[in-house]
């Protein structure tokens, strides 16, 4: 049956003079099915089959669309799956193909079922037609809303302690619910086509991908990605850790199930080619500040007097602001030394002190929701009022106060927080970061892949980004990144930016070295460009060299270390990543720029 489900049609249908269309094809036996095989992408054997209807070929109800309007207009709901399942195990009975069969049924359908039928009805039923229930995996196709979640769950109590096995279908759809997950907890999720299709190229879907994998491990649910239709997303999907897959890349439903993987997908599936993991667009540079450290200060209100707030001072000699708060929500601020200053005044105590202290505060005061991400925050650093620095911050959780921060914490977290998500993406060329760098090379040696480890870095750098300031040195490195990714095959090769003018290319293409010698040559041709006329006539500037020495520096060109890698002959990423760097050192000594490391 279509993985479309089909509600259970209640009321009269006005009679006609003859049968409806669906109505004869159901009379007539007509439904039959075809099987689209489930693959252990671990292996490439075929794991099981699904079971989708067809109609009479040659007329407007042979598709799974037509049949289920017709079902719906003829009021035919529970009929109709019934026959559809009545079909397959007729035909599957009959073939006694080996393997498992996945059967749609609507989760109202299998209730109806089981409560006319019964436990051991239903049992008797499917072994009429020679199907062991123990290889039955009834597929629940419940795109309405289930109207009692908990009898549901009590007949799948049942169906299970019967021998079946239960799957839930198009999860993350919107309409398969995590309760329903949760609920019924079938041995098999199959995830919705939306997220496998073309996820070599989505970072957000494959990070969604590994999110379910975690649901999946909590409730010891094996995971099916449908709609696989490239080798791109088959290698990713692979990689990642998906147990099953489906899709017509792997084999297209067809009268006569599979016995064996086609060539194509099969090789796919034992290659040691590893897939490069899509990232996000542009990561988030920060992240949230849960982890900002606070002071739980006391508090005061705005009818608070100043000789009980000096108090609150005099008795927390650190503390350097308090928050005036109305109930649960902070108003203001007000700061210890600017209130200390006024207070310590000839007469003030006599005057002013049994005054409301709401007079000294800044209400307009920085508040920072545990929630707000770093890029939220850059801009109090840089904002031309420093009273937020001097005067801190209060921090909320929903609106409601939680504590008082100091400028230097700001600081000091804004710039731990970028510099952690620097570790995944380069916040200048938005490449993946060290720890993305190192998870890579840990796949590929996992599968023992073969592969060359390429350290890419620039000669004379310094002495530009010094002479022509770091706007353009930024640009230098943009320069790079750019060329590098053009001479990159987005399926099988990875670059990553360690950081400044570093760059780690991994790659699995064979013409690894002519794409490096491109690199090198085209780098070398277009970063030309960055120099000023008089530079470029010159073949290079005059600036100072480490030691403040000013000498000649050539215009700035790119040196590649390359270590040619069997998987075999490691188990650490670092040790890779270090023999790159020593090639890196060789290959700055290069007439060609390019050195390649030949191991033992």
């Amino acid at each position: 049956m279509s993985s479309i489900p089909l509600r259970l049609v209640q009321g009269s249908v006005p009679k006609s003079s003859g049968p409806r269309p669906l109505e004869a094809v159901l009379q007539n036996k007509s439904l039959y099915p075809v099987f689209q095989p489930i693959v252990k992408l671990d292996d490439g054997s075929v794991y099981a089959h699904e079971a989708l209807i067809r109609g009479p070929q040659g007329t407007a109800l042979h598709t799974p669309d037509a049949l289920l309007r017709a079902a719906d207009e003829e009021g035919l709901g529970y009929a109709f799956e019934t026959a559809c399942v009545r079909a397959t195990l007729r035909s599957w009975g009959r073939m006694q193909t080996a393997g498992r069969l996945f059967v749609n049924v609507s989760a109202e359908a299998l209730i109806t079922a089981y409560e006319g039928r019964g436990q051991q009805g239903l049992l008797d039923w499917i072994q009429d037609f020679h199907v062991t229930p123990r290889m039955l995996v009834l597929e629940i196709t419940e795109h309405e809303r289930v109207d009692n979640m908990d009898r549901l769950a009590e007949v799948v109590q049942e169906v299970r302690a019967a021998g079946l096995a239960l799957a839930l279908d198009d999860f993350g759809d919107g309409r398969s619910s995590l309760r329903l997950w949760s609920q019924i907890k079938p041995e098999v999720v199959k995830i919705d086509k939306y997220f496998t299709r073309n996820i070599s190229a989505h970072g957000d879907k494959l990070k969604t991908i590994q999110a379910l994998q975690h649901i999946a491990t909590i409730f010891g649910t094996a995971l099916v990605a449908e709609g696989i239709e490239t080798a791109e997303d088959l290698r990713v999907l692979r990689d990642v850790g998906i147990e099953y897959g489906q899709g017509y890349f792997l084999g297209r439903p067809d009268a006569v199930p599979l016995q064996w993987l086609p060539a194509l997908p099969k090789q796919v599936l034992q290659e040691r080619q590893v897939a490069v993991f899509p990232e996000l667009g542009r990561l988030s540079q920060g992240g949230h500040l849960r982890s900002l450290s606070l002071v739980r200060a006391p508090t005061v209100s705005p009818e608070t007097h100043n000789d009980t707030l000096a108090r609150i001072f005099l008795d927390n000699s650190t503390l350097h602001a308090v928050a005036v708060v109305e109930g649960e929500r902070p108003v203001g601020i007000i700061n210890r030394a600017h209130f200390m200053n006024e207070y310590s005044k000839l007469y003030y105590r006599e005057v002013w002190g049994r005054k409301p202290c709401v007079v000294h505060a800044n209400m307009e005061p920085r508040l920072i929701e545990r929630e707000h991400s770093v890029d939220e925050l850059v801009g109090i650093l840089t904002s031309q009022d420093q009273r937020y620095l001097s005067d801190g911050f209060i921090a909320t959780d929903n609106g409601r106060y939680v504590g008082i921060g100091t400028g230097d914490q700001l600081v000091r977290s804004v710039t731990e927080t970028r510099i952690e998500a620097a570790r995944h993406a380069n916040p200048l060329t938005f490449l993946p970061g060290n720890i993305p760098i190192t998870q890579h090379i840990e796949r590929l040696l996992k599968k023992q892949a073969c592969f060359v480890a390429c350290y890419a870095d620039l000669n004379h750098f310094k002495p530009y980004n010094d002479y022509y300031g770091y706007w353009r040195g930024d640009e230098m490195i943009r320069l790079l990144a750019r060329i590098a990714m053009e001479q990159c095959d987005a399926q099988r090769d990875f670059l990553g930016h360690v950081g400044g003018d570093d760059f780690i290319l991994l790659f699995q293409s064979e013409d690894w070295r002519a794409r490096c010698e491109r690199l090198v040559a085209e780098f070398g041709e277009r970063a030309r460009a960055l120099f000023d006329e008089n530079a470029r006539q010159a073949g290079g500037i005059e600036a100072e060299d480490r030691h403040g020495v000013r000498r000649f520096f050539p215009c700035t060109t790119l040196s590649i270390g390359a270590v040619v890698v069997d998987g075999h002959q490691f188990t650490r990423a670092e040790d890779v990543a270090n023999l790159a760097a020593m090639a890196k050192h060789d290959a700055k000594l290069s007439p060609t720029g390019l050195h390649e490391t030949v191991l033992a």
